[in-house]
């Protein structure tokens, strides 16, 4: 893997997936076939600095679900695509769309449908427990695994290596 810090300079777009990334994978469906999915809270703040710092926010994810949808839109995010298992026309849309080139945008991956778009993108970035092949298709891998605090690492490491974090962290120490 190379020193994703330089390539995180330029990031100006992250793209989360949602299963195995945002949560830990799990699907809870109750006896009414409802789903119900489990985030990190931490995740959250950290995808709320991330655009307080001005970096856009999408989710791409493969499975569609109202749950995901109220989540994002409390984030903030505006950007929400669901029920795409084949997720690059989704990523090339937003792309156009954004007017950003590949090397400005991230993406956070964990299984091998995540693999068409992370090798276009210019950080792609793999959490703690995905799938070896996406492991090795990645230039930065988290510490942590997904739905576990993967997202804030990522966000923390992003803002840090913009030079943003503690500016950031700096309003909670009354700085």
């Amino acid at each position: 893997m190379i020193d994703y810090r330089k390539r995180a300079e330029a990031i100006a777009l992250v793209i989360f997936d949602v299963d195995g990334v945002l949560t830990d994978g799990s699907l809870y469906l109750g006896d009414d076939g409802q789903e119900y999915k489990a985030f990190n809270s931490r995740d959250g703040h950290g995808m709320t600095m991330l655009r307080e710092a001005g970096i856009e926010l999408a989710v791409i994810t493969g499975r569609r679900s109202e749950v995901v949808r109220i989540r994002m839109e409390s984030l903030g995010i505006e950007h929400i695509f669901q029920g795409r298992r084949d997720k690059l026309p989704a990523y090339e849309s937003l792309r156009t769309a954004s007017g950003l080139a590949d090397s400005q945008i991230a993406y956070v991956g964990d299984d091998v449908v995540d693999l068409p778009v992370m090798r276009h993108v210019g950080l792609a970035i793999a959490v703690a427990d995905a799938h070896p092949l996406v492991k090795a298709h990645c230039h930065w891998q988290t510490q942590t695994p997904g739905g576990h605090g993967a997202a804030r690492e990522v966000c923390e490491g992003l803002l840090e290596a913009q030079g943003k974090l503690g500016g950031l962290f700096a309003r909670y120490l009354g700085a």
